[in-house]
């Protein structure tokens, strides 16, 4: 049973847990003004073999609460990793928004996830 990495439920940032491997990545990672890159490549760090969709919904909540004029607040996120397995789905939750609340501090909003293990996800279409 894979199980999810312990600073992704505690509330350790990526460069915290080392998932950024230096100095110099975290500073490409905060140069990227695309939030949808940076929120990317965090997941795609922290979930080796994953398969990580983002999208940005911002669009359609412009005008609502946590809507920035710029977009950049709220996204859909589908992760299908193994390492899920055994994992509930606040578990799951927890150990994405921990992973990206360096984000959630610079202004992303909302997040509407779908979590699932390759098993889950064929199962379910």
């Amino acid at each position: 049973m894979a199980i999810l990495p312990l600073w992704a439920w505690q509330g350790a940032s990526a460069r915290q847990a080392g998932v950024v491997d230096s100095a110099r990545d975290a500073a490409k990672m905060a140069a990227m003004s695309n939030r949808k890159d940076r929120i990317e490549r965090a997941l795609n760090l922290a979930f080796p073999g994953a398969v990580v969709s983002v999208a940005d919904d911002s669009a359609s909540h412009a005008g609502h609460a946590g809507a920035a004029p710029g977009g950049q607040t709220h996204y859909s996120v589908t992760i299908v990793a193994e390492a899920f397995a055994g994992q509930g789905r606040l578990a799951r939750s927890r150990a994405v928004h921990a992973l990206l609340g360096e984000e959630f501090s610079a202004g992303l909003h909302a997040l509407a996830l779908t979590l699932r293990t390759p098993a889950e996800a064929a199962r379910d279409g």
